[in-house]
């Protein structure tokens, strides 16, 4: 979901929130290339968050995300063609769930953040943490739900712990990803619009304009 989706990386809109961007920031990119275990970067990551009050840190958060170019037109384009449509994200439930309403997704998958008797981030996680292994996981279990042959996804990611998703998809795209994850998986897309994926799964202008009508 981040910087695939939206734009922008959750918890690094969290971070501003409580003026420790900075800090947030090194960890969330040494992550992203994969010079960090992605679950102890995260348990690092919140472990700063710890004490923002929870009470409307998410609807304000949902007013500053911005949807990326051309997600809202792949997701239509795909709601057309009876694609099952989910996000599978590193990053936090709330906001995982509004972008799936948002783009008219069917699944919504991400972490989950502790809170204490205030309503106050307790620097914890709950439940499992959607890493690189999980995200493979529920491509999955999505697919096995939906008689759906694996090899007929598309799994659409920009970091490292994207990349074992990628392979157990039969089309792994890198959209506009870091470094190593351009050398490493399977298709990649450095393009200013998400709608250019069905280019990818062989649809032409005319069929696309078609199917946006």
């Amino acid at each position: 979901m981040d910087s695939t989706l939206i734009y922008q990386e959750v918890i690094e809109l969290i971070a501003a929130y409580a003026d420790i961007e900075d800090k947030v920031a090194e960890i969330t990119e040494r992550a992203m290339n994969g010079e960090l275990d992605f679950n102890a970067s995260l348990r690092e990551r919140v472990l700063l968050l710890k004490g923002i009050d929870a009470t409307t840190l998410w609807d304000e958060l949902k007013e500053k995300i911005q949807i990326t170019n051309g997600a809202k037109e792949l997701c239509k384009v795909l709601k057309k063609l009876d694609v099952v449509m989910g996000v599978c994200s590193g990053g936090f439930i709330p906001l995982a769930s509004h972008v799936k309403d948002v783009l008219g997704l069917d699944y919504a998958y991400a972490n989950t953040l502790g809170v204490d008797s205030e309503n106050k981030l307790d620097g914890t996680t709950i439940g499992y943490i959607v890493n690189g292994e999980k995200k493979a996981e529920l491509l999955l279990e999505i697919a096995a739900k939906h008689d759906i042959n694996p090899q007929d996804a598309v799994a659409v990611g920009d970091g490292a712990n994207d990349l074992k998703m990628m392979s157990t998809g039969g089309w792994g795209v890198a959209w506009n990803a870091k470094p190593k994850v351009q050398k490493e998986a399977p298709c990649c897309l450095n393009t200013t619009s998400l709608q250019d994926i069905l280019y990818i799964m062989g649809y032409s202008d005319s069929q696309i304009n078609a199917l946006l009508r």
